[in-house]
């Protein structure tokens, strides 16, 4: 790989991201101060300002849309950003990984089971022939003298979640990879007309009154839905009685409320059509299909709420024969060849969950412009997201070349809010913003609280 490049790595992906949802931005309009970055063979801290820097500008023109102001990009803060923003004090966060989760060398190769969700687990379990309560080291010696692909096969036939590691030329041939490769970086497709219109944002709270329902889980949506609250959107986050991510929790769920509805029951189904009918934004990250099995497709969902801005992630792109595939942030990497390393050599993913936070940052740009589409036309509209998609923009920014920048160092104290945030689980700061849009204040009205701790409903 060469580094030919200017330390400017994020002028690239920002441009590709900023034209993927239909902005021309004046050059200058995202400024960013610093030079170190995460210690990678890609521009991980390139892309945290590149994603942040259209999350912020879309801020920026909502603030002010007569004259939005450049925004200012922290590339110190918003590589931070990229792994935990909570420090805790006096009490620590849960373990966020299950034990079984990690990667395991096969007979041929390596590859990585995902099992934090316990349903995962026991189907990746019951796919190895293993009990439950099966070890690391029964794990791996299962795994040992079986093919990677096959593991594979086997625990996603049994709807685990688990993958191979791939080389990048092998995904760039993989039928998926060709399919990804295809595909624009955010899918765009009209809405409803008819949308009720807020009045004039407010420049200090620009997302003051509007109201998202969030449908997410780990990780990219609840950053996205994070980044709306902290400009100060009403984000009203849904989850089953049986979810649980403890490890994760008190990292996303600042600023929102969380209330349990089960979809599946009458009575839930009847519950979100009311609160569909009542928001502005809806922000989820089921498989394709999985909300029209509900009967929430897409035209349903903008005959419910006319102007409806719709935007959702997927793990594996939105077409190809992966397209329903579970999937996360760190199988993707394997698949897409961001963690090799080498024939002989074992996995060396990224340092951070980079495309998670990278496409939450994305979607939250997504919802920002289709409120701006909104206001000039009625209409709703919806927007589609990929993991597997912003692997490839990474990929394509590494193999254009780029300056290995001078390695960041984890944030010391002075990089956290002195202000106390009163979470369920105890004191904590957080870090401070990694961006700066003028006029507009990053702040969350409410503490980080537990799933399930209000009820559905708008306030």
């Amino acid at each position: 790989m060469t580094h030919l490049m200017s330390p400017s790595d994020h002028v690239g992906m920002l441009e590709s991201m900023l034209s993927a949802i239909g902005v021309e931005a004046p050059p200058g309009s995202v400024c960013v101060a610093g030079r170190a970055g995460l210690a990678s063979r890609y521009p991980v801290s390139g892309l945290a300002c590149a994603a942040l820097g259209a999350a912020a500008l879309m801020v920026a023109r909502r603030s002010r849309p007569e004259a939005p102001r450049p925004v200012l990009i922290d590339r110190a803060r918003a590589s931070w950003w990229f792994g935990f923003s909570l420090q805790p004090m006096g009490w620590v966060l849960p373990e966020v990984r299950d034990a079984v989760t990690g990667d395991y060398a096969a007979r041929d190769g390596w590859i990585r089971l995902h099992a934090n969700a316990a349903h995962h687990r026991r189907r990746a379990l019951a796919a190895l022939g293993l009990s439950d309560d099966a070890s690391r080291g029964v794990i791996a010696g299962r795994i040992r003298h079986e093919g990677a692909d096959a593991v594979e096969a086997a625990i996603v036939e049994q709807g685990g979640c688990a993958a191979a590691l791939r080389a990048p030329g092998a995904w760039r041939d993989h039928p998926q990879g060709r399919a990804v490769a295809a595909e624009p970086l955010v899918h765009r497709l009209p809405g409803a007309a008819g949308a009720a219109t807020h009045g004039a944002p407010d420049p200090v709270r620009p997302l003051a009154g509007v109201r998202v329902l969030d449908l997410t889980r780990v990780l990219a949506g609840p950053t996205a839905t994070r980044f709306l609250a902290a400009y100060g959107a009403q984000v009203l986050r849904l989850d089953p009685a049986w979810w649980e991510e403890p490890g994760m929790v008190p990292e996303v769920t600042v600023g929102k409320r969380c209330a349990v509805l089960d979809l599946r029951s009458p009575e839930g189904l009847a519950q979100i059509q009311k609160l569909l009918a009542q928001a502005d934004v809806l922000v989820h990250g089921y498989r394709p299909g999985a909300l029209d099995a509900l009967g929430l497709d897409t035209e349903t969902l903008q005959a419910i709420r006319p102007g409806l801005v719709d935007v959702c992630l997927d793990a594996w792109g939105w077409t190809g024969p992966w397209r329903e595939r579970r999937g996360f942030d760190s199988l993707v990497q394997m698949s897409a060849g961001l963690a090799w390393a080498g024939e002989e050599a074992a996995p060396d993913p990224l340092p951070v969950q980079a495309l998670d936070q990278s496409a939450g940052y994305l979607m939250a740009a997504c919802v920002l412009r289709g409120l701006e589409l909104r206001r000039e036309s009625g209409r709703g509209g919806v927007w589609r997201v990929s993991l597997a998609r912003m692997a490839r923009l990474l990929q394509d920014a590494a193999d254009a070349g780029f300056v290995v920048p001078p390695v960041l160092e984890a944030a010391p104290d002075a990089a956290y809010d002195p202000a106390i945030e009163r979470t369920a689980w105890g004191p904590a700061q957080r870090l401070r913003a990694p961006c700066l849009v003028t006029d507009a204040r990053w702040a969350w009205d409410l503490p980080a609280g537990p799933l399930r701790g209000s009820p559905p409903e708008w306030w």
